[in-house]
Formats: C-alpha cells, sequence, structure tokens
C-alpha cells in the first residue's frame, strides 16, 4: 500500500518521516565535509518540507526532479546508515543524506538485540535474564568510561553556551556521537540524557506545540549533572572510594532485568495513554494483595501524528499481555488477575514471559481493600514521597511513587494564581487543590473531560493524579470515581416521589464501576446528576433565586524563584551571549531575592551572569576559544539550586495551613 503525505512545519513534519537511531545521525552527518556542513540547517528546512511517500517500508522523498532520496525503516525506524540512499551525484557524502536523518525523529531506547532471547522491545516485553552485562559493574571507572565522559560534557556544555538558536544540526550530530561513545562504554543513563536533550533541542527549534522550555532545561541539568558526578568519581585516586552504589546509580543500565515475583493476586487500577514523538499506546496500573503497584504496558511505534492518538486510545482495547488473559486494559481496570510465575522489574514492570500464567479474576472497589489503602495516607506524606521519587532514577523509581490518591471536592472553574485565570479547583483536606489535564494532545479525552467536571462545583471525587511541582497544590487528573459513602443508609420506607438531588454526584453505567479513565474514556453530561437550579438556590435560603456563583480563592504568596529561573531558561534559549547582555537588571533582581530570604539564590545569580560575561581574551583584548566550563558549572550549580527550592516550595505548599475560601464573592472572568 502507498500513502503518501506531504510534509508540514512542526510535529507534522517529523511525524510524516521514519525514526532514526541516534548513531546513525551521527555517522551520517559526521561524513560531510565542513562546506557541507555549514548548509545543513538549511537543507534539512528544505527537505522538510518536500512531500513523503510510504510504499511498505521505504520512505520516498523527491529532493527534486531528478534526485529521490529512499530510506528504509524496518518497524518504522532507520537503524544503519546504508539504509539511507540518495541518487544524487555527491552520495553518500551529500547534505541529502545528513538532511533526512536531521529531519527524522529520534528512535526510543537502546538498540533492538534480535539476537538475543528475551530482549525488551516496545509493545512486546519479555522478562530478561540476569545477565552481567546488564547489570552495572561495580568497579571504579575505566579510561574509556573516563574519555567518553569527558567527551560528553565537553559537548553537553557547547550545547548549553550555543542556546536552542545556535544548537544547530551538526552540534546536535555532535552530542549524539558523545551519547553513542557513552552507551558503548556502558554509560546508559549518560547516554539516555543525551539523546534526550536532541529530542528536546529539535523540538525548540521547529517549534514543535508539544515542546516545553522547562523539559528542556530539565534535560541539560540531568545530562550535565551526571557527566559532572561521573567526572568526579573518575578524578578520585583512590578505586574504593569512587566504586560503589552511586556510580553504578550514575552508569544505569541497558535494558531493565526481571526477577521472579511468584504468584501474584492483581486488581485493577486505571490506564493511562501514552504518547511520544515515536510511539503511542497505554499504560496500566494494578495493585497486589499487599497494596503494592504494578505496571503493564501496550506501546508501539507510530510513524504518523495525526494516527498516534487514536492509536493511544485504541490501545486501551487491546488484549493485556499477561498468560492466557484474555481481557483488554480498559476491562482490567476493572477486573483482577491471578498470576503464576511472574516476572517483575525493580520499578514495577511486569513481565510478559513465556512461563508466565494468568486468568480473569474478581475486582475491587476503590473503596474496597486493598485498593482504598492507597487513599489511607495523608495527602502531605504522598508529596514527600513523590518528590522523593523524582530524583531516583527512572529504571529504579517505584511504580506509582509520583501519583497521588486523594478525594477531593469539587469548587467549579475560578480565577487563581498571579494571572487570574480560570483553573478547575478542588478542596482537599482544607487545601485548595488546582486540577490540571495530564495531556493536553486534543485528541485525548483529558480536556473535554475536565471541561465538563468544572461545570459541577460541590461534586465529591476520589481521584487518581500525577503531582505537578509547583509552589501550589498543583495535580495532572487520570482518573476519577465514586468517593466513599459518609451517609448511613435510611431506615424509613420508601416514598412514592425520589428525592430530588440537592449536590452534585457520579451516575456512572454499571460496566463502569464507578470509575473512569480520563484519557481513554469520555464523560457524558448524563454521568452527572447535577441538582436542580432552584433546590440549589433553597439550600442557600434564597429560593427562587439564581444558584451562588463558584468560590473566590485566594491564592497564595508567590516566591521570586522565577528571577533566577528566567536567568537559567534565558541561557538554554539564547546562550551564553543572550545572558551575558542582560546583566542590567541583575541588580535589582539580587535585591528582591535578598529581600526574601534567598541570599544563596542571589549569590548563584550573580555567579552565573558573572561566569557568562568572563570570557578569557588574548594580550589584544581578543575573545579566545573556551570550553565553556566554568558558565556550564555556574549554570549548573543555579538550576539545582533552583530545582531544589521548587520541590520544598511545593513540600511546603500542600503542608502549610488551610487556604481561604471566600464563599459569596462572585469571581472575575468567565
Amino acid at each position: 500500500m502507498t500513502e503518501a503525505v506531504r510534509g508540514m512545519t512542526g510535529t507534522g513534519t517529523r511525524a510524516q518521516w521514519p525514526a532514526v537511531r541516534p548513531e546513525v545521525v551521527a555517522e551520517v552527518v559526521a561524513g560531510l565535509s565542513a562546506r557541507l556542513q555549514k548548509r545543513l540547517d538549511g537543507a534539512a528546512a528544505k527537505l522538510a518540507e518536500r512531500p513523503v511517500e510510504r510504499t511498505g517500508e521505504d520512505w520516498r522523498i523527491a529532493v527534486d526532479e531528478e534526485v529521490v532520496l529512499v530510506l528504509h525503516a524496518p518497524g518504522g525506524v532507520v537503524a544503519d546508515q546504508a539504509d539511507v540512499r540518495c541518487g544524487c551525484l555527491l552520495a553518500p557524502a551529500c547534505v541529502h543524506r545528513a538532511a533526512a536523518v536531521t529531519v527524522c525523529p529520534l528512535a526510543d531506547g537502546e538498540p533492538p538485540v534480535a539476537e538475543q532471547a528475551g530482549a525488551e522491545q516496545p509493545g512486546a516485553e519479555q522478562p530478561v535474564p540476569d545477565r552481567q552485562a546488564d547489570a552495572p559493574a561495580a568497579e571504579a571507572p575505566t579510561a574509556a568510561e573516563r574519555a567518553a565522559v569527558q567527551h560528553l560534557h565537553r559537548v553537553g556544555t557547547a550545547v548549553l553556551a550555543a542556546g536552542v538558536g545556535g544548537a544547530g544540526a551538526v552540534l546536535q550530530a555532535e552530542l549524539l556521537r558523545a551519547a553513542h561513545r557513552a552507551r558503548l562504554a556502558g554509560l546508559h543513563r549518560p547516554a539516555a540524557a543525551a539523546v534526550a536533550v536532541v529530542t528536546r533541542v529539535r523540538a525548540a527549534r521547529s517549534g514543535e506545540p508539544d515542546h516545553r522550555l522547562a523539559d528542556l532545561v530539565a534535560g541539560l541539568r540531568e545530562l550535565l549533572g551526571l557527566t559532572t558526578a561521573l567526572a568526579a568519581a573518575t578524578a578520585d585516586t583512590d578505586p574504593a572510594a569512587s566504586a560503589g552504589p552511586g556510580v553504578a546509580e550514575l552508569r544505569g543500565t541497558a535494558r531493565q532485568a526481571y526477577a521472579p515475583a511468584g504468584g501474584l493476586r492483581l486488581y485493577g487500577l486505571f490506564s493511562e495513554p501514552v504518547l511520544t514523538a515515536t510511539h503511542a499506546g497505554v499504560l496500566t496500573w494494578a495493585v497486589d494483595a499487599g497494596g503494592g503497584l504494578h505496571t503493564m504496558a501496550e506501546i508501539m511505534p507510530h510513524t504518523d501524528a495525526a494516527a498516534a492518538a487514536p492509536q493511544a486510545v485504541g490501545a486501551g482495547n487491546r488484549v493485556v499481555r499477561l498468560g492466557d488473559a484474555m481481557l483488554s486494559h480498559r476491562e482490567f481496570t476493572r477486573a483482577g488477575l491471578a498470576v503464576q510465575g511472574a516476572t517483575r522489574s525493580a520499578a514495577g514492570r511486569l513481565g510478559a514471559g513465556a512461563s508466565v500464567r494468568a486468568v480473569r479474576a474478581a475486582g475491587a472497589d476503590w473503596t474496597a481493600e486493598p485498593l482504598a489503602g492507597l487513599w489511607a495516607e495523608p495527602p502531605a506524606a504522598q508529596v514527600a514521597r513523590a518528590l522523593g521519587a523524582f530524583t531516583l532514577p527512572p529504571e529504579v523509581r517505584p511504580a506509582g511513587s509520583e501519583l497521588l490518591f486523594l478525594d477531593v471536592t469539587l469548587l467549579g472553574a475560578v480565577p487563581y494564581g498571579p494571572g487570574g485565570e480560570p483553573r478547575l479547583l478542588a478542596e482537599c483536606d482544607g487545601l485548595v487543590v488546582v486540577l490540571r489535564a495530564a495531556q493536553d494532545h486534543p485528541g485525548l479525552a483529558h480536556r473535554g473531560n475536565l471541561a465538563l467536571l468544572a461545570t459541577a462545583p460541590g461534586l465529591r471525587l476520589r481521584v487518581i493524579g500525577r503531582l505537578e511541582r509547583s509552589a501550589r497544590p498543583e495535580l495532572r487528573l487520570l482518573a476519577v470515581g465514586q468517593p466513599p459513602t459518609t451517609q448511613p443508609p435510611t431506615t424509613q420506607p420508601p416514598t412514592t416521589q425520589p428525592a430530588l438531588p440537592t449536590a452534585p454526584s457520579l451516575a456512572l453505567p454499571a460496566d463502569r464501576a464507578g470509575r473512569v479513565n480520563l484519557g481513554l474514556e469520555r464523560l457524558q453530561t448524563a454521568d452527572l446528576t447535577l441538582p436542580p437550579r432552584d433546590t440549589a438556590a433553597s439550600a442557600d435560603g434564597a429560593d427562587g433565586a439564581a444558584p451562588s456563583p463558584s468560590p473566590a480563592v485566594s491564592a497564595p504568596p508567590t516566591t521570586p524563584v522565577h528571577l533566577l529561573a528566567r536567568r537559567v531558561e534565558q541561557a538554554v534559549t539564547g546562550g551564553r551571549a543572550a545572558l551575558s547582555l542582560g546583566t542590567g537588571t541583575a541588580a535589582g533582581d539580587r535585591a528582591r531575592l535578598r529581600s526574601a530570604g534567598l541570599t544563596t539564590g542571589a549569590a548563584l545569580l550573580d555567579g552565573l551572569l558573572g561566569a557568562a560575561v568572563d570570557q578569557p581574551r588574548d594580550v589584544f583584548g581578543r575573545v579566545v576559544a573556551d570550553d565553556h566550563g566554568a558558565f556550564a558549572a555556574a549554570w549548573l550549580a543555579a538550576a539545582w539550586y533552583e530545582e531544589e527550592l521548587a520541590s520544598a516550595l511545593c513540600a511546603t505548599a500542600w503542608s502549610e495551613a488551610p487556604a481561604t475560601v471566600l464563599r459569596g464573592e462572585a469571581p472575575a472572568g468567565p
């Protein structure tokens, strides 16, 4: 079947192309001459606008009337530079091949190892035997590791100094080459961080709608932090001092190893859609009899942005890959499984090996054990657990450690925060919590469901969400369900007329078992039981009057962390040169930070701006070559301080005294 799609800017461009292994990008770009490397960014921009035609596993791009470029991508991934073929006279050292791999999205994860039984593949996960190669070594860093760390740190620093605007295709390819070298040396975690940085730089340069500057800042902070820590370990002359779990954790692992978990009685909890630049699918959460969390995934590559969201939603209807269980992910969220011979990764992901046996079993309500125990932990303790989990590598982070399980009462859409924008707010143990969509993609159900919930102030819900680290309590909603019953059963005989509801409530069909997966399932108006307007008015003692407006909520006081954060972000977007031009307002920013008690932040801001301006010069006053090491160190210190301060403010927001709710005041705005 042949399908033709015309390239577009932004997300549409990369999504119509196959993914490419990062090392392939590095090899192809390295084959260009210096003259052609200067033309690479412009050539990539032009090629991205050309029509793309897919025939089976080949993507064909007409460069002009005579030249055709062919990308051979088995499984949607270009895995070898020989699979990038161009018909021009300069091939294979032509700019067209390099431009093509620059436009293609980067493939996620490690290279496939087809010859090793049990290697984990997206969407077809298998238990990995305990191989020595997969376990991080405990000895001190080797010479190859030291060289790879130095190379990766040097190129990562160059990317930071150049900023998004200056980090073109050539510098991106050099970072991918350094990442490949680090992976070959066994430094899997730094290599993955470098690939993530390139992906986010590309998204920023092309203006993709899902680009978030905070993600790029976090990626660079992770990369430079890992290489700095590893360099410090390699500089230690005592091998015993540099060895141990710290270095092993910095190295990371190539693949997740699965250990035997024996028999498990699992209860379905919820499912969420997964969308990345190259993959789409579903992640399903389950709870065992002891209250431990586990995950199962059905994630596959995609090459079409228009089909990615439907693929993620449709994955919820695919059969759970666990033994012989014949139920879908969506069905399992309301049912259970009895598993024998289970295998489990350190992060709680269940393996789907041939020895696993599973049969369908009964599920459990969110208000019944063992699921109800997830909501028993106080919110402040849950937040502390989630913030601690953010500091752990993803491969060892306990399953569900970033999730919050709360009982809330909706307050409706209320102006909140510095800008006064309407937000869906809820009350939880005296705190006002901002409820946000887990994902903003219009093809998913999150936004529509939140808009409907905003029409039902007073609705009590039991919710599951992912903590949004902020100076005020915020939660990205993943699933909602019926709250625990607080009213005792009535002993009065039934009346001929049913009582009218006095407060909103969920009225879900029986097949939903009192819960909704907000990213996969759409709430309907009929799923909410709303009290009549005159009933709501009577409850306020004004029969026949208009219902009470949504409450106006006082926003918490702000800490001027943004004065430092914006400089950290400015360095990432504009590079060292842009930051060196912004020293005019530095004195005022430092004064405001000190007046707020953030004296360390003021000192770090001063050091960052000073490092941006302070460049070595020759005897004639000309700027000479600089490795940007001092600037990167100053930026990293400021970035980590901002990170730790944000976590501290978030923890404080969830543990402070209840926010003030002023009922009876009409909110500003719609």
